[in-house]
């Protein structure tokens, strides 16, 4: 049990249409720990990420944040969205404004920083990610692990309370993935909240506190990383690992 719980999930249950996708997920992550994801496709781990910031909404059970349940829509969505930082797959950032303003525009719109003091802070942020260097740049003039890289700046702007990571490797080249999972690596050392949904297993075995397997929409295991990798309880957890970890 989390010591100290920013994030709950009580008895969550999500259905599309007849496919019931989360089936009463309880979930505590403490404040400052990071909770890796793992399972097989198709097991509810992305849904569970994005019912936390309410991209999902679920038909029954509660979520709270900071012992606040989430709130339905409106300022206070935007303002939970805000403490809730996420980084997807897709790096979602502005094609025509340079790396910095894509840092900047969230914190003056949503956070209501003066303009100079918000350039200032992504200045920092960009040096924090390893690109400071190329501030003045358009997102089309990065890689790929560049612009994941910003899109996390971008999160951590809005001085979340939590960062969600929705896969945030697995649209990349393999040469690009670990310079992202290197400044995650840095996140959590440095006590950033993290849920973390990834088929990197390395990083789940090196960055996590805990390891939560899902398998068709429930939590199956949820474990330390060494307790789970060394000796999986569930079948549906050594099927998966002896199908990972062969290569």
């Amino acid at each position: 049990m989390a010591v100290d719980p920013l994030i709950e999930l009580r008895d969550v249950n999500k259905y599309y249409g007849e496919l019931h996708v989360l089936q009463d997920i309880n979930l505590t992550v403490g404040r400052g720990e990071v909770v890796v994801v793992i399972g097989p496709s198709g097991s509810g781990k992305s849904t569970l990420c994005r019912t936390i910031n309410r991209l999902e909404t679920v038909q029954s059970g509660h979520i709270t944040l900071d012992g606040q349940p989430l709130p339905e829509e409106g300022k206070e969505l935007a303002r939970l969205r805000a403490e809730v930082g996420m980084v997807f797959q897709s790096f979602n950032l502005f094609a025509h404004k340079t790396v910095r303003q894509n840092v900047s525009l969230a914190q003056v719109k949503v956070r209501g920083r003066k303009k100079d003091e918000a350039d200032q802070r992504s200045g920092v942020l960009l040096e924090r990610v390893g690109l400071a260097a190329h501030a003045e740049k358009y997102p089309a003039q990065l890689s790929g692990g560049q612009q994941q890289r910003v899109a996390i700046a971008r999160a951590l702007a809005m001085d979340p309370k939590v960062m969600l990571f929705d896969e945030p490797t697995s649209a990349l080249d393999p040469e690009m993935i670990n310079e992202v999972l290197e400044v995650m690596q840095q996140l959590a050392r440095d006590g950033m909240t993290m849920v973390v949904v990834t088929h990197e297993m390395g990083f789940a075995r090196s960055a996590a506190n805990r390891v939560v397997f899902m398998a068709d929409g429930k939590v199956v295991e949820d474990r330390t990383p060494e307790d789970f990798f060394t000796d999986p309880e569930s079948e549906r957890a050594k099927d998966f690992l002896s199908k990972i970890l062969k290569h």
